[in-house]
């Protein structure tokens, strides 16, 4: 019976928050947004308050991939599951939040994680390294493809708590944003600390025991990930490239172009070469089949 109910539910058509004609099934369907993903958490690190509750809440120092998988589950569930699934995720991290609080380093005032600045930054840093790495990747979108999907993104905000009025909606909202936001943003120890971990992380336990068993060199993979650490910093405003000490000039967002471009081409050619089942996730597959079953 619960095999029967789960080909039901795949079949009722649910397309979730978003669906096959909007910007964001078309740019998730990227690759190259786990470089967005690296990108915003540079980003996020450089508001004091932000980069301070996750310091004291996530485990991320002792499982950090694990952490990450979960991140990018739950982005997986908002623009691919059912309304079902995107409420239930929603509740989880809300609930999760609510319980949460840090201490500000610099005031000593106890903060809860969930006020609105704080989920603000968060979203908005998010959904712009999404959208800004698939662009400088060589994803062609029109503006009012860009300003589509920030709008469309405003569904996802509202999930998390917040009033979407109060949230950016277009290209050039988040541009007047970031430039309320910069007074508030610093390199902080705890900023600092967070980017070398992004730069340096420890590699995967699972990575290990395929390297004692098939006697392999993790070296390569090491650099390879190092680069495209490199390259998410790149990617970064120069505003906030500035803020981690490096520059600003126009030079190195045309190199962090050329290098987010490989990037690109280099996945979309290993993907090309695998069996379908494996070019798409499976959330993204599944919510492809339920579109299909509205037409």
């Amino acid at each position: 019976m619960a095999v029967i109910r789960g080909n039901l539910d795949r079949m009722t058509g649910d397309v979730g928050l978003f669906g096959p004609g909007s910007v964001t099934w078309r740019l998730h369907r990227e690759p190259i947004l786990l470089l967005g993903g690296l990108r915003s958490l540079y980003l996020q690190a450089l508001h004091p308050r932000a980069v301070a509750a996750v310091m004291q809440n996530s485990g991320y120092r002792a499982d950090p991939w694990g952490r990450l998988l979960r991140t990018s589950a739950y982005v997986g569930a908002i623009v691919w599951g059912t309304t079902e699934e995107v409420h239930a995720a929603a509740r989880r991290v809300r609930r999760l939040h609510s319980r949460l609080s840090a201490i500000d380093p610099r005031t000593g005032e106890r903060f809860r994680v969930d006020e609105p600045e704080l989920l603000r930054w968060v979203h908005v840093a998010e959904v712009e390294s999404f959208l800004t790495t698939a662009a400088r990747a060589g994803v062609r979108l029109t503006p009012a493809e860009i300003d589509g999907y920030y709008t469309e993104q405003l569904r996802a905000a509202e999930l998390i708590g917040l009033d979407p009025a109060t949230v950016p909606g277009t290209a050039a909202e988040v541009a007047a944003y970031y430039e309320r936001m910069q007074p508030d943003l610093a390199l902080t120890r705890d900023s600092a600390e967070a980017a070398l971990f992004l730069t340096v992380p420890p590699a995967p336990e699972l990575w290990g025991s395929r390297v004692l068993r098939l006697g392999l060199n993790l070296g390569p993979t090491r650099w390879a990930y190092t680069a495209i650490a490199a390259t998410a910093v790149a990617l970064l405003p120069p505003w906030a490239r500035r803020l981690y000490g490096g520059l600003g000039w126009p030079t190195i967002d045309l190199t962090a172009d050329l290098s987010a471009r490989g990037l690109r081409l280099l996945i979309a050619t290993v993907m090309s070469t695998l069996p379908r089942r494996y070019r798409v996730t499976k959330a993204s597959e599944l919510a492809m089949e339920r579109a299909a079953a509205l037409s």
